[in-house]
């Protein structure tokens, strides 16, 4: 479903920053839910939300998830519910029948007529809400509960992984098709540096002779070629074609490339910015334009690779 790019024996998966994760684990009266979702970041940048119940295992978590994702601003949220007939709580009713009991004194003290049922159901609600009347049994969780919700952030990771490299893939793709227009347009550029030269001196001779300024051929020759070959894009080229190579190698042969690619990717920008600067020819200057054009969508994609 994605390409894969090898590297000897080696297979080499390009993997996007942005993600997205889900598990969940059955157990018991409890179903856990662990969601992951990820974007792009400079550095790892982790929250994790836990209920408390779970607290106690909050580092693990985060150190399970840091080490695997490595990179990116990372949310992972923890959930659980209950399923079945299970009670979560437990109602103590000593404590419920002193608050209740205590009240109905007050109301007797207080002249409070207590009209029979009516006064009771619209009583039970307050009394469950007060301190200490409803007691949480699920605050101690089994090793085995604990070792169901490892599991399950580790398969929601599973889950990130996969969505990140099929991302990847498909953003190393593109970043290699506009590679390879740049080294095209670079080529294109070919057939118009030769014109360009006559062009240019031409131009010189006319201007000059407008003047009516007598002048030595020969020197004008000689002060011509120096001019010329103060524009000349061959090193640029170059070095350029020299760059969308490395470009590729890492691409192909790193599993984390997304900083290297984007030094290459400025390293790109200052030969393009030079053959812009150098061009002096119209039709040249169009193709640096597309180049440049070209090289802001891979500076935009490279902030997406891992």
């Amino acid at each position: 479903k994605f390409p894969i790019f090898v590297r000897s024996k080696e297979c080499v998966m390009i993997k996007s920053m942005t993600g997205y994760g889900k598990a969940e684990a059955a157990l018991g009266h409890k179903k856990i839910t662990v969601e992951i979702r990820s974007l792009n970041s400079k550095q790892l940048d982790l929250t994790v939300k836990v209920p408390a119940v779970y607290r106690q295992s909050e580092y693990e978590i985060r150190n399970r998830i840091g080490k695997r994702l490595q990179r990116g601003k990372i949310d992972a949220y923890v959930s659980y519910e209950i399923t079945g007939d299970s009670v979560p709580v437990n109602i103590d009713r000593k404590t419920f029948t002193a608050y209740f009991g205590q009240i109905r004194e007050i109301a007797a003290e207080n002249g409070i007529d207590w009209n029979g049922s009516a006064l009771d159901a619209a009583v039970v609600p307050a009394v469950l809400r007060l301190p200490e009347v409803i007691q949480n049994d699920q605050q101690t969780v089994s090793e085995a509960e604990t070792q169901a919700l490892k599991r399950c952030v580790e398969e929601a990771v599973d889950h990130m992984e996969q969505f990140r490299i099929q991302e990847g893939a498909i953003l190393i793709a593109d970043l290699l098709r506009r590679i390879d227009r740049i080294e095209q347009l670079k080529e294109e550029i070919v057939p118009f540096e030769k014109a360009r030269a006559e062009t240019i001196k031409t131009r010189i001779r006319e201007n000059i002779e407008s003047l009516g300024i007598p002048f030595d051929a020969n020197r004008l020759e000689q002060e011509m070629i120096y001019y010329i070959e103060k524009l000349d894009i061959t090193e640029e080229k170059v070095r350029l074609q020299n760059h969308c190579k490395y470009f590729r190698e890492v691409a192909r042969g790193e599993e984390a490339p997304g900083r290297k690619l984007g030094f290459i990717a400025q390293e790109l920008g200052r030969e393009i910015n030079t053959l812009g600067s150098k061009a002096n020819e119209a039709t040249i200057q169009k193709k640096v334009v597309e180049m440049k054009d070209e090289l802001e969508k891979i500076k935009e994609q490279v902030l997406n690779i891992l």
